[in-house]
């Protein structure tokens, strides 16, 4: 979140959080990006954590498996990301995944550890209990 995102402006590093609906963004943003990330994703199974992931040096990758079929989508997420020490320095923050996950991280890095609105980027792709419309 669970998840690693560059800017063009200079950062010490891009913690990222995201559920397994952000996953292949995550990766295209490790793949293109030169600086390290704190990236915490979370997936629905120990059997969906992947190893072997190219990262800029420095990158720590947390996977969070649910293992649970009836835990809420983005919970550990958040809660990685409400227990983490920041690394001292500007960064730039990614969320993305369920909507309350996304929402939470932002509400909680900006309210909580006074990080500025615009290094926080924030996606909600979904919202837990409601079907997509299509």
């Amino acid at each position: 979140m669970s998840s690693s995102s560059t800017t063009a402006r200079s950062r010490s590093y891009a913690p990222g959080r995201s559920s397994e609906s952000a996953l292949p963004a995550i990766l295209a943003i490790l793949e293109g990006g030169d600086l390290p990330a704190e990236v915490f994703v979370e997936v629905p199974t120990a059997a969906d954590v992947r190893t072997g992931i190219a990262t800029p040096a420095g990158t720590t990758i947390h996977w969070l498996p649910r293992d649970e079929p009836a835990a809420r989508p983005g919970t550990l997420a958040l809660r990685a990301v409400r227990d983490l020490t920041l690394r001292p320095g500007p960064f730039y923050a990614w969320a993305a995944g369920e909507s309350a996950l996304a929402t939470g991280v932002r509400r909680h890095l900006v309210g909580d550890r006074g990080v500025p609105r615009s290094d926080v980027a924030f996606l909600g792709y979904w919202k837990h209990g409601r079907a997509s419309a299509g």
